[in-house]
């Protein structure tokens, strides 16, 4: 095995990832939902990122069956074992923003 930070940096570590697993800790969302509280973000890049993070494991994504389509995601058990490290990244960049 690699080393475990550069195991978990290939999961999360990309720009918007850890954002959109952050915005899932509030609990499931639809698709244009969580993409609107995530500034910047393409939709190129949001439906990339997402994907990755779904195959992972570390999200889930639920189709509903309805005219038009809904679509929401949420975080699996797996990427619920994140949260005290996305909360941690959030805490250390309001602290030190405010120096």
């Amino acid at each position: 095995m690699n080393c475990p930070l550069h195991y978990t940096m290939n999961l999360i570590g990309t720009k918007w990832k850890p954002l959109i697993l952050f915005h899932l800790l509030e609990g499931s969302l639809r698709s244009g939902v969580l993409q609107k509280k995530i500034a910047g973000i393409s939709n190129k890049m949001f439906t990339q990122s997402i994907r990755e993070l779904e195959k992972d494991g570390l999200v889930i994504r639920e189709i509903f069956p309805v005219v038009p389509p809904k679509v929401e995601y949420s975080l699996s058990e797996r990427g619920k074992s994140l949260e005290n490290i996305l909360r941690s990244l959030d805490t250390w960049g309001f602290k030190d923003a405010q120096d």
